[in-house]
């Protein structure tokens, strides 16, 4: 790419990102510190696109730059809601009923754990802590369970809070269970997000619980639409649904602390 001068310099914003977009589809991969020469802004400017690209679906991110996603933009909430309505209910329902009175549970943003959420509201005598706006819509008027946000940058296509202030919260705490969700699966590297700072939470999540239960419908299973990955490094439960195929599940029933539940 090479500089337009003052006409690059005077380039709004939305545009700046439009460009380095097509760049990134036309080049393949971008380098943050080329980038900002070409432009005439600073990498801190550039690291902001990208990550503003990234959080769209529209590029994934490497080290010092980005490369094209080279898979579908990550879909909305709203789109993800009118996907496995059935499968992802079933999923919610087995998960709430393995939470006693008296448990602290954490809630991953998502339209699965949004279904568990929704499952919890004739609960009392729980402390739900959670990242997603679906669990908090859900339990926002229950007065039998105290609900603890963990409040940091809200990601617009997900409807999850993620980032420092997020894990900062996290910190501070622990559960007696964890529940969290994925856009895809993979039995050898984990959970696939499109964005690290969701992998970054979910690992945290994982941590803090001494139960730690994966709620993913058999469409996500062995599959990795993105690139940031969160390693599932200590025994957990995959709960997913009866259309999973024997192929799909055997990768997770070969692990050897992984319990398998199909509903």
């Amino acid at each position: 790419m090479t500089s337009n001068g003052e006409g690059q310099r005077r380039l709004r914003a939305a545009d700046r990102r439009d460009l380095i977009a097509r760049t990134i589809r036309t080049d393949g991969a971008v380098v943050v510190e080329e980038l900002a020469r070409s432009l005439e802004v600073t990498p801190s400017t550039i690291r902001r696109d990208l990550a503003l690209l990234t959080e769209q679906g529209a590029i994934a991110r490497t080290y010092g730059g980005a490369m094209s996603a080279g898979h579908t933009p990550e879909p909305t909430l709203g789109q993800r809601s009118g996907l496995a309505i059935a499968e992802k209910d079933r999923i919610g329902r087995w998960a709430a009923a393995r939470i006693a009175q008296g448990d602290t549970v954490i809630l991953d943003a998502g339209t699965t754990t949004g279904r568990l959420a929704h499952h919890l509201r004739a609960r009392t005598e729980l402390t739900v802590i959670t990242s997603g706006l679906t669990a908090l819509r859900a339990l926002a008027e229950v007065d039998g369970i105290e609900l603890i946000t963990l409040a940091g940058t809200l990601r617009h296509v997900s409807q999850g809070f993620v980032g420092p202030l997020a894990e900062l919260t996290l910190s501070r705490l622990t559960a007696d269970k964890v529940f969290l969700g994925a856009d895809g699966l993979d039995a050898r590297r984990g959970i696939c997000e499109a964005s690290l700072h969701q992998t970054s939470l979910k690992e945290m999540m994982a941590d803090r619980g001494r139960e730690v239960f994966v709620l993913a419908d058999s469409s996500k299973l062995g599959e990795s639409p993105f690139t940031a990955w969160a390693p599932l490094d200590r025994p957990w439960t995959l709960v997913t649904d009866s259309g999973a195929t024997d192929d799909q599940l055997a990768p997770f029933r070969a692990l050897p602390d992984t319990e398998v539940i199909t509903v």
